[in-house]
């Protein structure tokens, strides 16, 4: 029954994703690229196929999807929307084999951004929107939005969310999580409309600023020029990604308070709080840094906020090359890689949050030296947290940290050096796109081994689920009854 419940789950999810297939192949169809006509629109068509195969003689079963099945059916979803991804990106003959193709469509849904590409603006239009439009669906997250559109999977559809949402804390916005995964899904529909609309009148042309928009929201970081977000040497559009990197790197359900008029949610929220005082704070120590390399105080601002908004919310946009600076601002811009953006946002990294809570407790710990009988909490938006959030904190740490080590290795093995590697695997796991060295802004990812591309993969699927849905796998404890 179990098998039945993926197949027709995942069947739903995947028609979903080749639904939105039509905006690549309508802007194939518009510009005449008649060469990626039957590549977007035989798996589109294959999926539908699949869905009402599946689903019709099953429509009439109950399932019940179990907290334990949870992990495997979001994981293999997960894995089954890069491959559907790759399919029409291999077969664009853009990519030399399907491993390069595969990596890159991974690195979209994750919203890592990492490419295999040294040359993104000869590629079709179409390959180019699909690109960033990977990143958009991977943002937000696919499984929100299946239980969005589709009520029918309410049932373990919380369940569903809880392991595909960032975060050591996962609530509802509403009562009902159906309404709760709409809302979000609107808010980021209006925000990626209202930047592409702001992009288009700043100079970008239309498809140029979707594209833009569905890569910034998604914090993904894929563009279709070689300079990135550089190649415009537009203030205006610089500053409209700045500000809207920014919005993605923030709990999306503080817009939810927002547009209902709760302030005091977003004023008492201890993460968001921190993630302004971050972001302030590295903007001016690079600005400072930077100042006598541009010798203008209004430039250093200028790509020092740009570079600080797209690598501590893991979105990987560029305009300038952070590896030419002084070590002072490198020095920054590194400490950048362990952060995040906020939780419940649809950047990657350690999130805000997990550090706020073990800063409070190091707090504590010293409190508790001092007086030896006193009873500490860490608090939370001004309330106490839950007792257990610290351990729950610490565990993800250590894993993450286990991850990161072994990805380094990995990397070693491929012959990078080792802080190539080191930054590499930060990027991979934290989802962030650029590294250092040999895997700065200014690269590519296409020199790898394949064995290196592959595990990066599996690293960078784990970085976006937050690292237990794709590793409790490799756990006994898991596989016992």
């Amino acid at each position: 029954m179990f098998f039945v419940l993926v197949l027709k789950i995942t069947s739903i999810l995947l028609a979903i994703v080749g639904a939105t297939f039509t905006l690549p192949l309508t802007v194939a169809l518009f510009y005449g690229e008649t060469s990626m006509i039957l590549p977007f629109l035989i798996p589109m068509l294959v999926s539908f196929v699949l869905l009402l195969a599946i689903n019709l003689p099953t429509r009439k079963l109950d399932f019940h999807l179990s907290t334990h099945n949870t992990f495997l059916l979001v994981a293999i979803f997960w894995v089954a929307a890069s491959v559907m991804g790759s399919i029409p990106l291999y077969f664009s003959g853009c990519f030399s084999s399907y491993t390069n193709a595969l990596f890159e469509s991974v690195s979209g849904f994750s919203t890592t951004g990492a490419t295999i590409l040294s040359d993104v603006e000869s590629l079709p239009r179409s390959v180019n929107v699909l690109r960033c439009l990977t990143h958009w669906l991977g943002g937000m997250g696919i499984v929100t939005l299946t239980v969005a559109l589709l009520p029918l999977l309410g049932v373990g559809g919380f369940q569903l969310i809880k392991a595909e949402t960032t975060g050591p804390e996962k609530g509802k916005v509403t009562a009902r999580i159906t309404t709760t995964a709409k809302i979000l899904w609107l808010i980021y529909i209006g925000l990626t409309l209202l930047e592409a609309l702001l992009l288009k009148l700043a100079g970008m042309d239309f498809v140029d600023a979707l594209s833009h928009a569905l890569s910034t929201l998604g914090t993904g970081g894929f563009s279709s020029q070689n300079s990135s977000i550089g190649s415009y040497n537009s203030l205006a559009i610089e500053i409209i990604c700045t500000v809207f990197m920014f919005f993605s790197g923030i709990n999306f359900s503080l817009f939810y308070s927002l547009f209902t008029g709760k302030f005091r949610d977003i004023i008492d929220n201890s993460e968001f709080k921190v993630y302004l005082v971050l972001i302030l704070f590295f903007v001016t120590a690079i600005t400072i840094s930077v100042m006598p390399f541009y010798h203008s105080a209004g430039t250093a601002l200028r790509y020092s906020s740009f570079q600080v908004a797209t690598i501590m919310t893991t979105t990987g946009f560029a305009t300038a090359d952070y590896l030419n600076w002084p070590s002072t601002a490198q020095f920054w811009i590194f400490l950048l890689f362990f952060i995040g953006g906020c939780s419940g946002s649809t950047s990657g990294g350690i999130k805000v949050i997990r550090w706020v809570i073990l800063c409070k407790q190091v707090n504590n710990e010293t409190k508790k030296m001092l007086h030896p009988h006193g009873i500490f909490t860490v608090r939370l938006n001004n309330r106490v947290g839950r007792k257990d959030i610290v351990f729950t904190v610490t565990a993800f740490m250590t894993l993450y940290a286990l991850l990161v080590a072994l990805t380094t290795l990995v990397g070693c093995i491929g012959k990078l050096d080792v802080f190539s590697a080191f930054t590499g695997a930060l990027s991979m796991v934290g989802n962030v796109g650029p590294a250092f060295n040999l895997l700065g802004p200014s690269s590519n990812y296409g020199f790898l081994p394949d064995f290196v591309k592959w595990w990066y993969c599996f690293a960078m699927l784990a970085g976006r689920l937050e690292l237990y849905t794709m590793i409790i796998f490799f756990m006994p404890s898991y596989w016992r009854k």
